[in-house]
């Protein structure tokens, strides 16, 4: 048996289980019949879970059987079959309210999931939605409040009854023709089911452009929160903390923290290193007391030359009303009703219109840094020597090779680019030196070939000998083993020699 559910987002047609659930199928014909189901709210729709409806006052409190409209407020609710049992397994089932003690009157819900266990045995499952399965996209995707009541109305506006098999009860009287929507329908508070929303009405261009750009961002910021880089989406970056990059594998957290720390208090800095190596990943993050101080080091500390590397700095977009300008000039505040586009331009002439004065103060500024660091870096091998107590101090060692390094290389790219690609020619000679002295055994084979080799050579050339001569097997046998009593006999010789020398030495 079948009925035709037309809503207002689209119709889908329900399959009865009439065999198994005889009485409950006859109610809910009964009251399509009724048109009892018609402008009736979907009250409750809770995503990838149930779409609730069936109580003609919307609230999800209302709601009565056929049996109560015919016999009358006794009648009002029926007892549910419990046998055979049909479990929520699937999408797209119709299943009866449990208003309580297992008595059952006009609401019913569609599962937008399936395998919903916890409904199992509570409610109870009479209907199958067999065409128009996409309706339960639509409802995953409707907007609700906290009640889990949508935005816009979602109503049933008509049922169609494609076949009946049960008998009408007595004092059955079937309406002429659809009831008309109620005044609670045409006074409703949200947003109406067929009303077309327009969110770009009244906006000009550059507005609509603008509010697409915060959507793609909002959207952006969530797959960040759901995949775990962030944990709220809309959590804004700290306006205290720079993020330094660009720097070079010896910079220490102590270095950077000596730099900056000329700007104002520090909190935290961190040079940010690999888990397992813990060799340095060339950026980090510094935390300022203050905001103030933040913002100037923000300003004066891009591509300033620290450990022979010009760094990177970067902030947050709470320094947009923000501009330095220049060493010892300090940082101009913008108010709202100032023109930015003015002041930029003012600004960039003067840019533009750089003085030698200018490259001078940042060279300055650079060496003040290598200083300092160098400073606190003799002073930490100096704490290390004196813990040690080594005959070789190894601060004095690092403080000849910076100055020999100052001496020869002074800071230009050319001069440096030579000194480095110098030292990698050298290093891959002393690597492939290590590599040919690290197998022994590769050597020692080596060795053995060649040696085998030079008999081969010494036979071939005997036995060149022999034919040339025209000499039988038996001389060039006795000739060959002559060869080798004469060789014995100076090697004899040999030894004798050294042992007499040896004899004279003694006495």
């Amino acid at each position: 048996m079948a009925v035709v559910v037309e809503t207002t987002i689209g119709d889908f047609t329900v399959d009865l289980y009439t065999e198994e659930r005889p009485q409950t199928c006859r109610n809910f014909l009964k009251l399509c019949k009724l048109k009892y189901y018609n402008w009736n709210l979907f009250h409750s729709v809770q995503n990838n879970f149930i779409a609730q409806t069936g109580d003609p006052t919307g609230t999800g409190k209302g709601g009565e059987s056929v049996y109560g409209i015919v016999l009358g407020e006794k009648a009002r609710y029926y007892e549910a079959e419990q046998m055979p049992k049909i479990k929520h397994d699937r999408s797209g089932l119709l299943s009866m309210i449990n208003c309580g003690n297992n008595m059952l009157g006009s609401q019913f819900f569609i599962t937008l999931a399936p395998e919903l266990q916890s409904l199992d045995g509570e409610h109870c499952v009479f209907g199958e939605i067999t065409e128009g399965l996409e309706i339960i996209l639509k409802f995953n995707e409707t907007i609700c409040d906290g009640d889990h009541r949508p935005y816009q109305d979602i109503r049933i506006s008509h049922t169609v009854i494609l076949e009946d098999p049960f008998e009408d009860p007595k004092n059955f009287v079937v309406p002429d023709q659809s009831p008309p929507p109620t005044k609670e329908v045409l006074m409703s508070d949200r947003i109406g089911a067929d009303e077309v929303i327009d969110d770009t009405a009244g906006m000009t261009a550059e507005e609509i452009i603008e509010m697409q750009k915060e959507k793609e961002a909002k959207a952006r910021a969530t797959i960040l929160e759901i995949v775990g880089d962030i944990p709220d989406a809309d959590m804004a970056p700290p306006e205290n903390v720079l993020f330094v990059c660009k720097l070079n594998p010896v910079t220490t957290d102590d270095d950077l923290e000596i730099v900056f720390s000329r700007f104002g208090k520090i909190i935290g800095c961190e040079v940010i290193r690999d888990r397992q190596t813990g060799d340095s990943l060339q950026y980090a993050f510094i935390e300022f007391a203050d905001r103030k101080s933040c913002e100037e080091a923000y300003f004066k500390m891009d591509n300033v030359l620290i450990d022979d590397r010009r760094i990177h700095v970067d902030f947050s977009q709470s320094v947009a009303k923000m501009r330095w300008k220049g060493k010892g000039k300090g940082i101009q505040y913008f108010n709202d009703n100032e023109d930015l586009e003015k002041v930029s331009l003012r600004y960039k002439q003067k840019d533009e219109s750089t003085n030698n004065d200018d490259i001078k103060s940042r060279r300055e500024n650079d060496k003040k840094n290598k200083i300092e660091i160098m400073e606190h870096r003799k002073h930490e091998y100096r704490k290390n020597d004196n813990k040690n107590n080594s005959e070789c101090s190894y601060s004095d060692k690092y403080i000849e090779k910076e100055k020999h390094k100052e001496q020869r290389y002074y800071d230009t790219s050319r001069e440096k680019y030579e000194y480095d690609s110098r030292r990698r020619k050298e290093r891959k000679h002393r690597d492939r030196s290590r590599s040919r002295s690290r197998d022994k055994s590769k050597r020692e084979n080596y060795k053995e070939h060649k040696q085998k080799k030079k008999h081969d050579n010494e036979k071939k050339r005997w036995n060149r000998e022999s034919v040339n001569e025209n000499l039988g097997y038996e001389k060039y046998k006795e000739r060959h083993s002559n060869r080798k009593e004469k060789e014995k006999r100076k090697e004899r010789n040999r030894s004798m020699d050294r042992y007499e020398k040896n004899k004279q030495k003694e006495r």
